[in-house]
């Protein structure tokens, strides 16, 4: 029970510390979020589509002014329940309710409508829809986000003031969507969902397990010994593993991107689920061990060491989020070159040429000296505003900026055309509803870049059998 209460008090001072932003226009921090979720009996988090979120941003007043209800979750039993109330059209099933936004501090009468089929009278009346369309919603809030951002929506255990749901409206490049991704676990093919608020992220065998080898460590006096026994692997021990754990789940023998379907969607699983699956075990048992450590110094009382050694715990949690962002960039990094090994790619890695140092050279960066048809592959998970330093290297060679992030708006991508920096990006991104890839041309699949861009261009660049 000693040790539980130590690891319960770990995991809050870990949420607590975590970097919260500042109350912004219409979007909550995280302080915030997490009390409307610890209210809730149920949530429903969906990844904002741009048909949800640009007519907030249209001038004119569409018929739509909301989001869509994915069909799986309006037909639980999340939502109120739909009834015909207009016996002429019987086609039309809708429920009103109110809602509270606690951005603006507001109740709106929601309202959600589900057209079964088509106008009776039309000529295509035959043909079902499918959409259940949810209005009444605040404008301001859907306004000027970031692709893929998230909606929250909570059902909570009590009503409050007349009302059993609230809504919240994350921009996909705030801190408070990293939080909701890392505690609910969304991984990198998420759209939508329904979660139990109270499930904790670690299955509770591995909590278990943990709670039961540390409470044995103390008993027997091996503390010390155990908190040295664990230890984070190394990056490429990370990604050999993850790497491996995708190749015998779907049956292959080497990450060749010629003879995988869609290769970037299997370097974005690898990275940003397998990975980092692996990752957080051994964080957890790692941390766990360092907040040991410091609660129970000296054999004294936890509480006196957890007051007295807060600046150590805050710098061990604040390590703890610095390595997760460092650790996603390399393991991005190891997983392409993967890609370029197992497909027998030319290319020079972390080359230097002029002060800078692309990730990756094809063929090699004699090549770029010789001013000849070199190829600059850079890679970045989150790209933000860092990637307009790459336009520095556009008198060298073509420049590719490889990614996973699916938060790139329509205006930065325009600026690269510009620039002529080309985004590679996973085949499920460039298609997905919440990303602005689809409609450019300058915005490649890792497919359409390997084939295209190298064996049909540049076949020169891959070495023969």
């Amino acid at each position: 029970m000693f040790i539980r209460l130590i690891w319960m008090a770990a995991v809050v001072a870990w949420s607590k510390i975590q970097k919260w932003s500042v109350m912004m226009g219409f979007h909550p921090a995280w302080s915030e979020i997490s009390t409307w979720i610890e209210r809730s009996e149920r949530l429903f988090i969906k990844k904002l589509s741009r048909n949800d979120t640009s007519w907030a941003d249209s001038a004119k007043n569409g018929h739509q002014n909301g989001f869509f209800i994915p069909r799986p979750v309006a037909e639980s039993d999340f939502f109120p329940e739909l009834k015909n109330t207009n016996p002429a059209k019987p086609h039309i099933l809708d429920a009103e309710y109110p809602a509270f936004w606690p951005a603006s501090g507001e109740i709106r009468t929601a309202t959600i409508k589900f057209f079964s089929m088509r106008n009776p009278d039309n000529k295509d009346k035959a043909k079902p829809r499918y959409e259940w369309q949810h209005t009444g919603v605040p404008k301001d809030q859907f306004r000027s986000l970031s692709p893929a951002s998230l909606l929250v929506v909570g059902r909570l255990k009590q009503t409050l003031s007349g009302t059993k749901y609230w809504y919240i409206v994350v921009d996909s490049v705030s801190d408070e969507a990293e939080i909701i991704e890392t505690r609910f676990e969304l991984g990198a093919t998420f759209h939508y969902g329904l979660f139990e608020p109270a499930v904790s992220a670690e299955p509770a065998s591995e909590s278990d397990q943990l709670i039961t080898e540390l409470t044995k460590a103390v008993k027997d006096g091996t503390l010390e010994q155990f908190i040295k026994e664990q230890t984070l692997p190394s990056p490429s021990i990370l990604a050999a593993r993850a790497q491996n754990a995708w190749l015998e789940e779907n049956g292959f023998a080497d990450l060749s991107p010629f003879s995988i379907l869609h290769p970037g969607d299997a370097v974005m699983s690898i990275s940003r689920d397998i990975e980092y699956s692996i990752y957080k075990q051994a964080e957890v048992r790692f941390r766990a061990a360092q907040v040991a450590r410091l609660l129970l110094h000296g054999g004294g009382d936890p509480v006196v060491n957890l007051v007295r050694s807060f600046s150590e715990l805050d710098s061990i949690f604040l390590s703890a989020a610095q390595m997760r962002k460092s650790r996603a960039g390399l393991s991005f990094e190891l997983h392409v070159e993967r890609l370029f090994k197992d497909g027998r790619v030319r290319y020079g890695a972390q080359s230097v040429f002029g002060g800078r140092r692309p990730d990756f050279v094809l063929p090699d960066v004699g090549a770029l000296n010789e001013k000849g048809d070199a190829v600059i592959v850079s890679l970045k998970t989150t790209l933000r505003e860092r990637w307009k330093q790459l336009a520095l290297e556009k008198p060298f060679g073509t420049i590719f900026l490889a990614t996973v992030d699916d938060r790139v708006s329509s205006e930065a991508i325009e600026e690269m055309a510009r620039n002529s920096i080309s985004l590679v990006v996973p085949e499920s991104l460039k298609k997905a509803k919440e990303s602005a890839y689809a409609d450019f041309d300058n915005v490649l699949t890792f497919r359409q870049f390997f084939d295209d861009e190298l064996r049909q261009k540049r076949p020169a660049f891959i070495l023969p059998l």
